[in-house]
């Protein structure tokens, strides 16, 4: 007998964990209350195409420390993260469902798409996972297609937006603002010079998608105020910039926060970067930013 608690479980990668996710995760907390049971995510980490092609160049919406704050957020008891590794991509579908959904988790009914495939070259779909749940004693509700469909959002849509710097269509997809998580690092101090000082931001996560160069309106939670500020994401091509970095002035602020780690949230982008022709000509465009950047956040 199984002594681990009971629980309700979804699957997936739920990169953005958007308003279609949402949903999902909602259904799930909902099943979990009434059965009083646990309601919890599955997911795997790092994405299988990183694993199994090599490939680097994906970016994704959420870091899997983003992901798993995220998921809790929205009721969800406990995320189960699984090392995606060549491995756990050879487990059958039988040893999957039985090791890590019944002896592990304590499934006891599994929340998932229509389309859902696992196991081996991912061969298994929803009706074998139904007779597998006759085999080990649990349930499956399947999620339709006219359910998965009537919201038309997918992390795809919303990653494409970044890529454009569209950060108020892809808010609107995700239900909450886009953010980035990183640390402030020195940079080069050009920004104090003009009056305009930043704070240099790293993100260690290669993967972590950047929306595209340009200026930003943002806010951020620093010593538990909301402090609003404009970002920069590019090159500085005015001072001779050739690598891309993060930077972000905040409005009336002069705390000294090096090495502290920042959540920063997009709100409106501005403009695209530019080069200008001297320093003077960069200041204007910045106090016209800054204008700009008030406005909007009266």
């Amino acid at each position: 007998m199984n002594t681990k608690s009971a629980k309700v479980t979804t699957i997936g990668t739920f990169d953005g964990i958007h308003i279609g996710h949402q949903k999902i995760l909602k259904r799930v907390v909902t099943l979990a209350k009434k059965q009083d049971l646990e309601p919890v995510v599955l997911t795997l980490f790092p994405h299988p195409r990183m694993v199994l092609q090599k490939d680097d160049s994906i970016k994704l919406l959420n870091t899997i420390n983003e992901r798993v704050v995220l998921l809790k957020s929205f009721g969800i008891k406990d995320v189960i993260v699984k090392e995606f590794t060549k491995e756990f991509a050879n487990l059958s579908a039988k040893d999957y469902v039985k090791q890590i959904l019944v002896d592990e988790l304590n499934t006891k009914q599994i929340v998932i798409g229509y389309d859902h495939h696992f196991g081996k070259n991912r061969n298994a779909n929803i009706t074998d996972l139904k007779e597998f749940a006759q085999l080990y004693n649990f349930r499956v509700e399947e999620i339709s297609a006219q359910d998965i469909e009537d919201v038309t959002v997918s992390s795809t849509k919303i990653r494409n937006a970044l890529d454009k710097g569209q950060v108020a269509l892809a808010n609107s997809f995700l239900g909450y603002t886009y953010f980035i998580t990183g640390t402030v690092v020195k940079g080069k101090g050009i920004g104090r010079t003009i009056d305009f000082p930043t704070a240099n931001i790293h993100i260690k996560e290669t993967y972590k998608l950047i929306p595209n160069e340009g200026v930003y309106v943002v806010k951020s939670k620093i010593d538990d105020n909301i402090i609003f500020g404009m970002m920069n994401i590019g090159t500085n091509p005015t001072v001779g910039g050739e690598t891309r970095s993060i930077e972000v002035h905040f409005f009336n602020f002069n705390t000294d926060i090096y090495e502290s780690e920042l959540k920063i949230e997009f709100l409106k982008r501005l403009r695209s970067e530019q080069k200008f022709e001297n320093i003077e000509a960069l200041k204007n465009q910045l106090a016209k930013d800054k204008k700009a950047a008030l406005e909007f956040i009266k």
